[in-house]
């Protein structure tokens, strides 16, 4: 859908001369730590910024008793009641074509870690070199304010969408998505999403998904001078590492898809934790690993969790103690499903238009390997949905995050020309 008159030269003006302004609100919402649980005070900047804009504003508590028997409900293990999302609706006129749209990012963060590796403090908002640094500003408070300025852009320029125009800011993305979840089982829906995501200015309309698992190996104990009489759970671990990575390279081997960069790591499986033993000089008779289990593209949840179920029972099987002793495998928290949107669907097609526009080049259209909220919109609110943001995803969750402004400001220049093309409208 297409406004009567391109005004994107005035885009390009008006986003420039909210440098200063956007940099500062991009500041600050990197110096009000959000780690989960304690989202309030970002969420109320939020809320404001949203408000001056005139957007009618709704505060969507995250309610686990009410979500708790969705099939994509997780519980995380934090407040099942206190979190806030915050909803923006710039209400369209409904004078001529256009579609509503829904502008989606999360504040909620993951830890920073020993803030002495920092170079300056996580929560600093530091500008160097043309970067601001902090935990948060690539994932995702840059694309979510690049959202939000490119509504404040139009705004000042008189625009007018004939459709809706939808800005989520959310928690819990983090650890498996309830913010948005809320959201969506408050009836909140558009005729497409676009997710704010850091992919460096690439269009990822295809995701892995990630299901979280912990595996407990047994052993038996006994004193490290008397090791034959004992059993070692490291090393029973060991055989079952193996077999996991053998599973995650025959998985790969025998799936491929064109919007992977690498077709050895669509959907990867890794241990992250590992405790085991309670003392040097004794055989450790427990292990517990926790990972991450990849969703291939199309394959659902279950196919999944039977693929690494069945390899753990094969490997098992050929054990003496395994055998006798399996090891017992749950899942637990994030449970992200894979999903995709047509690279020809209609919002594909617009957004990458709107970036042909502005930045007069053809976007890049690439697949990610790790599960967001995307999943939620295709799969559940059965909406088109895509990532497209500032910042890249390699610097998410390490020291010295951080996010190059150019990219905040350029996508809050492709954003605003994207609505004028997908809602419709024009200035008054």
């Amino acid at each position: 859908m297409s406004s009567t008159k391109d005004i994107y030269p005035e885009i390009e003006q008006a986003v420039q001369s909210v440098r200063g302004e956007l940099i500062a609100f991009l500041q600050k919402m990197v110096q009000t730590p959000s780690l989960p649980d304690h989202e309030h005070a970002v969420q109320e900047l939020v809320a404001g910024k949203l408000r001056s804009l005139g957007m009618e504003v709704e505060i969507v508590p995250t309610l686990f008793a009410e979500m708790r028997h969705h099939p994509a409900f997780g519980d995380d293990g934090f407040s099942a009641d206190q979190r806030i999302n915050v909803v923006g609706r710039w209400r369209g006129s409904g004078k001529g074509p256009g579609k509503s749209l829904l502008l989606n990012g999360h504040v909620d963060v993951v830890p920073p870690g020993d803030a002495a590796l920092w170079t300056d403090s996580p929560w600093s908002g530091e500008i160097r070199a043309d970067h601001l640094y902090g935990r948060g500003s690539c994932d995702m408070k840059a694309g979510l304010c690049a959202g939000i300025f490119a509504v404040d852009v139009l705004r000042r320029l008189g625009y007018q969408p004939a459709a809706d125009v939808l800005i989520e800011s959310v928690i819990g993305e983090e650890t498996g998505g309830v913010g948005t979840l809320a959201t969506i089982l408050k009836g909140y829906r558009a005729e497409g999403a676009v997710l704010l995501e850091p992919t460096a200015l690439e269009i990822s309309p295809v995701q892995s998904g990630a299901l979280t698992f912990r595996l407990v190996v047994p052993g038996r104990a006994a004193h490290a001078a008397m090791k034959p009489h004992g059993v070692s759970a490291i090393e029973k671990f060991a055989l079952l590492l193996q077999a996991i990575n053998q599973l995650e390279k025959e998985r790969h081997q025998n799936f491929s898809h064109p919007l992977y960069e690498n077709p050895a790591n669509i959907a990867p499986i890794n241990i992250g934790t590992l405790r085991a033993g309670e003392w040097h000089s004794t055989v450790p008779e427990e292990l517990v690993a926790e990972g991450r289990m990849g969703v291939l593209p199309g394959e659902s949840n279950e196919s999944a969790r039977r693929a690494l179920q069945t390899a753990i029972e094969i490997t098992s099987a050929a054990d003496a103690w395994l055998s006798q002793h399996p090891a017992r495998l749950e899942w637990f928290e994030g449970q992200f499903e894979s999903a995709e949107t047509s690279q020809d669907d209609p919002l594909i097609t617009s957004l990458a238009n709107a970036h042909r526009r502005v930045l007069d080049t053809t976007p890049v259209l690439r697949a990610v390997t790790y599960g967001s909220d995307m999943r939620l919109f295709i799969n559940h609110a059965h909406m088109p949905a895509t990532h497209y943001g500032p910042g890249d995803v390699e610097l998410a969750h390490r020291v010295d995050e951080n996010v190059p402004l150019d990219q905040v400001l350029q996508v809050t220049r492709v954003i605003a020309q994207f609505v004028t093309q997908w809602c419709g409208g024009g200035q008054s």
